[in-house]
């Protein structure tokens, strides 16, 4: 079966080749930022989500993001959002 991760949005637990991995990067402007490890390789904290936007909605208005990366203060979800074509 494989690794189990929850996903951050609808708390279900699901396998890692299934959920996205969400890490925090700095953007052009040095602002923290969410992007999606596509290669679920990059150094640091991950959180996973569910490919979904109602997961990602769910995750936003839950404030789980900062919680699960262990980041204080808000972070721009616009690249996550792009790459699940949410509204």
């Amino acid at each position: 079966m494989g690794p189990v991760r929850t996903c951050v949005g609808c708390r279900s637990t699901d396998r890692r080749s299934v959920l996205l991995r969400i890490v925090v990067r700095t953007d052009g402007a040095g602002l923290p930022a969410l992007v999606v490890d596509e290669g679920r390789c990059m150094p640091g904290r991950g959180a996973w989500l569910h490919p979904d936007p109602r997961c990602l909605e769910l995750a936003e208005r839950r404030r789980a993001f900062p919680r699960a990366l262990r980041h204080a203060g808000p972070l721009d979800a616009a690249a996550v959002e792009a790459h699940l074509g949410a509204p």
